[in-house]
């Protein structure tokens, strides 16, 4: 008995310690696996251990924490007012989305005293060297509150004090730009310290229209002052702008991006701008409308200067042609007036060398004469010009004897008386040719002796 006893001792020994040593096994294994966690891409993770360590871990993998606790940071969060979002819905780590923070559209209220509904996106990006993050986990001990208490409300806040720097009107005149630069850049620097002054400026005459009999010259009425607001900065005693510092700065968060992405008037002011832009459009058609006139009116100009342009050079062109024609007669009659001018000249240096020719031929002619003249004039006075008076009386004897020989008279007459009178016999025209004869003589002026003392 006492045997069988040891044994069944020695077998539930055994068998008391392999399970003991298995049941070690196990809770170190449930112990191993409540202290390991993985680090996720993205996520800064604060650990605290079991004997009060702190470990920033921000590498990727498998991470141990002996008998400790840890929670994870995004390292970038975002905050967002956006339509269709959620009042205050905190997602933080909890959520694997972007954003951190959604909040419903953000009423602001701009310079000009009108509101609007606006969308906008805050990132930023939290430390991950361990100082900074440390300080951060101790003072804001979660994401959540990190969010509530800060980013949040920096968010907030930024975006109602910029659009206290800007009117509406400015806005939508082509301000969104500037507006979004200024709230990204007051985001990351800090918000203008700023005040609001009222000013008296001159605004444009308007003149009433009530006076129909005054044309253009209308009275002119209402005041000619307007105010308006102008936003001035405070600054401080170096003359530089004062800025309420944003508190997560302190603490190492960086502003990434601040994007504002919409925003809604109120319907008021929608009504007004609609207005506004109608007026606009209505300017816009009458200055287009008025340029058209403009333009209807120069071409009509136009046309008229180019009908009176081409009459004119029709005009010209006739004038021209005329001119011309005027200037080849005129050149013609020059070209003949000269071509007898020298055909006058050719003449009269013709004439003048016929002159001087017939002169030289009639000095010639009339010193031949002369000289004829003087050799007949020598022979007329060597002989007394015997032998031309000669010529002549045998010339006068001839025909004396001619008529006498030709006469028709009666061979025979028969004549006489007492009276005397000639009948016509050979006597008396003997006679009568004698008394011819001596008084051609006489008339010839020669004597018909012959000089006896030559």
């Amino acid at each position: 008995m006492t045997e069988v006893t040891n044994k069944v001792n020695s077998k539930t020994g055994f068998l008391l310690k392999f399970v003991g040593f298995g049941i070690s096994i196990i809770m170190l294994v449930l112990i191993g696996m409540n202290s390991i966690f993985y680090a996720e891409p993205g996520y800064i993770y604060h650990v605290r251990t079991v004997l009060g360590n702190e470990v920033v871990v921000t590498e990727v993998g498998y991470k141990f924490y002996p008998f400790g606790r840890y929670n994870s940071w995004k390292r970038a969060m975002t905050v967002q007012a956006l339509n269709g979002s959620g009042s205050n819905s905190i997602r933080a780590e909890k959520d694997s989305a972007n954003t951190s923070a959604s909040l419903p559209p953000l009423n602001i209220m701009f310079l000009d005293q009108v509101d609007a509904e606006s969308e906008a996106t805050v990132r930023f990006s939290i430390p991950s060297d361990q100082e900074s993050f440390l300080e951060l986990a101790h003072e804001y001990r979660s994401p959540e509150n990190l969010l509530r208490t800060a980013l949040m409300p920096s968010f907030k806040e930024t975006l109602k004090a910029n659009a206290s720097l800007m009117t509406a009107e400015e806005y939508y005149a082509g301000g969104q730009t500037s507006f979004n630069s200024k709230f990204e850049e007051q985001m990351t620097n800090g918000i203008f310290l700023v005040k609001r002054e009222e000013i008296q400026v001159k605004s444009r005459q308007t003149k009433s229209s009530a006076n129909a009999s005054l044309g253009k010259d209308q009275n002119q009425y209402g005041d000619d002052m307007k105010t308006i607001f102008v936003v001035k900065n405070v600054l401080d005693e170096n003359g530089l702008p004062k800025r309420k510092k944003q508190r997560f700065i302190e603490f190492g968060i960086t502003v990434v991006s601040a994007l504002v992405t919409d925003m809604r008037p109120n319907k008021k002011f929608v009504e007004r701008m609609q207005l506004k832009q109608q007026a606009s459009a209505d300017r816009a058609i009458a200055r287009e409308q008025r340029v058209q006139e403009e333009e209807q009116r120069l071409l009509a100009i136009a046309r008229g200067e180019r009908e009176v342009a081409e009459r004119q050079a029709k005009a010209k062109v006739e004038q021209i042609q005329l001119t011309t024609e005027a200037e080849t007669d005129k050149q013609l009659a020059i070209t003949r007036a000269e071509k007898f001018k020298a055909e006058a000249a050719i003449s009269k240096d013709t004439a003048q060398i016929n002159f001087e020719k017939a002169k030289i031929e009639a000095q010639t002619v009339r010193t031949l004469a002369e000289a004829e003249a003087h050799k007949k004039k020598v022979i007329l006075q060597a002989d007394n010009a015997l032998s031309q008076k000669l010529d002549a009386e045998i010339k006068i004897q001839q025909l004396w004897a001619k008529a006498f020989a030709e006469r028709k008279v009666p061979t025979t007459v028969f004549g006489g008386g007492s009276s005397g009178a000639p009948v016509g016999s050979d006597g008396e025209v003997k006679a009568f040719m004698q008394m011819l004869t001596l008084d051609a003589a006489k008339r010839l002026n020669y004597d018909r002796d012959m000089d006896k003392s030559k």
